[in-house]
């Protein structure tokens, strides 16, 4: 039976069990130290990681995963045409 408890501190961590099935893992917790310090520790570093702000995704982001991918020599192939600021303006002589 322990076994499934510890199969399930990952569920319980992300707050996606039944109430019933949390509660018989909180009582399987008061007997077994291990088992609560570990629904314990991982609960609050999901909570913690759920509050953290969203990173941002720039252009400038973008253009450089874009830049360290062409590096390693992948090829894409994009949907959307290239940003106007990749191309460079030539002078025009008249």
């Amino acid at each position: 039976m322990k076994d499934m408890y510890r199969k399930l501190v990952d569920l319980y961590a992300g707050g996606e069990l039944t109430e019933e099935l949390e509660d018989e893992l909180e009582s399987a917790a008061f007997q077994d130290p291990d088992l609560s310090y570990e629904m314990t520790t991982l609960r609050k570093s999901v909570d913690l990681i759920r509050n953290m702000p969203e990173p941002t995704f720039t252009e400038e982001s973008y253009q450089r995963i874009l830049m360290k991918l062409y590096a390693r020599g992948v090829e894409l192939q994009t949907q959307s045409p290239d940003p106007a600021h990749l191309q460079y303006s030539l002078p025009i002589q008249s």
